[in-house]
């Protein structure tokens, strides 16, 4: 609430008006008006304390209303300044920068931040992922295409590469590892993403890799639930926005173990792929997805092979249903929750694929089973805070 100088006069005007009409009514109840000269007299016989008393009064009461609206400004300015989930993804600076277009960063900071990019923490055949820190201590990921020369980089890779920016610009929601800028550069060669960070490493590490922290059952199902309501928001975009991947690989933890997933490498589609990136399929993902964070098992291996063929035995209730859990954490998997989850993993694997539910179905059926809403499965800290910061002060400096 804030009280400006109109509302701070009018306050002050209904409290002095008792005042005003105490020095036009008369002692003895008489209501004839007075003329202007009978009234000088007794304003002179007016007593000098009580002429101290008025003054020190309204001193104090300006004071005071001075004093509150100071207050309230610095609380209003407090509040902004406190890091709040964002309703559609983005807020303030970043979210106008989004709409009008996505900020471009210079390479030069970008290197700075990879230290002359020699902090690479992952590869492909199309790009490189480095770690970064902006100057405001944020940490990011930047993908950078593998290619360093512009007579390498087709047109059709430059056309996928803006098309993954415009893409990734409105799908922005708190369980995707937003894309915070771009890069683009003649000389050196470069075209870069830069995207949020989740410092805890992938899913799959967490499930698969031993010196990696173990993920109790809540965790899990926090995790499953954060994945399942981004997808449910980019299947209902127009036109729908599919990831180029689905798997324990591209889904990233933050602090607080929510999810993030990550898709980098749009830009690098073949026509080939296009046809496996319906909904119908996304949903097929989604229930292999929901098998290996269920059993702990790998989506393949070779000792059992597809791990989904693997569990047809116990979703086809030729085996008990428990010993499908992982058996870090077989006792504290309720029975009635994990069964819940089997009918949802049957629907979504179904061999006919029309009759696989929308994406949306299924994260309302996960829900009922869970019992978390997509607040509670979002990150709690949201770090595009600091990159609104990052870029604002950037945006001020140029």
């Amino acid at each position: 609430m804030t009280i400006n100088r109109t509302t701070g006069c009018a306050i002050q005007r209904r409290l002095l008006r008792p005042h005003d009409h105490q020095g036009l009514e008369s002692p003895h109840g008489d209501h004839s008006p007075k003329s202007t000269t009978d009234l000088e007299p007794e304003r002179r016989r007016l007593p000098q304390w009580a002429i101290y008393t008025i003054a020190i009064s309204g001193s104090v009461l300006f004071l005071v209303v001075a004093a509150t609206t100071t207050y309230l400004l610095l609380s209003r300015g407090k509040r902004d300044n406190t890091v709040m989930p964002w309703s559609t993804g983005l807020s303030g600076p970043l979210s106008k920068a989004f709409v009008a277009g996505v900020p471009s960063l210079g390479r030069a900071e970008l290197q700075a931040a990879c230290e002359d990019f020699i902090n690479v923490i992952g590869s492909s055949s199309g790009c490189t992922l480095y770690k970064g820190t902006l100057s405001s201590g944020m940490e990011v990921a930047v993908v950078s295409a593998s290619t360093h020369s512009a007579k390498d980089w087709s047109d059709r890779s430059e056309e996928q590469f803006k098309n993954k920016i415009s893409v990734l610009s409105r799908v922005n929601h708190k369980n995707l590892m937003n894309l915070l800028g771009y890069c683009t550069c003649d000389e050196p060669f470069t075209r870069m993403m830069v995207f949020e960070y989740a410092p805890c490493g992938s899913l799959f590490e967490h499930l698969h890799i031993r010196e990696a922290e173990d993920l109790d059952w809540p965790t899990r199902l926090r995790i499953i639930m954060g994945v399942a309501y981004c997808l449910e928001h980019m299947s209902q975009l127009e036109p729908p926005v599919m990831p180029a991947s689905l798997s324990s690989s591209s889904i990233y933890l933050t602090e607080d173990y929510a999810a993030k997933i990550s898709d980098v490498e749009l830009w690098k589609d073949d026509d080939k792929d296009a046809a496996l990136r319906d909904e119908e399929s996304l949903v097929y993902r989604m229930g292999i997805l929901l098998l290996e964070v269920i059993s702990g098992r790998l989506p393949f291996s070779e000792d059992h092979g597809l791990l989904v063929l693997w569990a047809s035995s116990y979703l086809d209730g030729k085996r008990p249903l428990h010993a499908m859990a992982d058996p870090m954490l077989r006792s504290s998997v309720p029975d009635k929750q994990l069964a819940a989850l089997c009918d949802v993993v049957r629907l979504c694997i179904h061999s006919d694929r029309k009759k696989r539910p929308a994406m949306a179905e299924v994260a309302r059926l996960m829900r009922g089973v869970t019992a978390l809403s997509p607040e509670q499965a979002t990150p709690r800290n949201n770090p595009l805070w600091w990159a609104e910061l990052e870029i604002a002060s950037a945006a001020d400096s140029g």
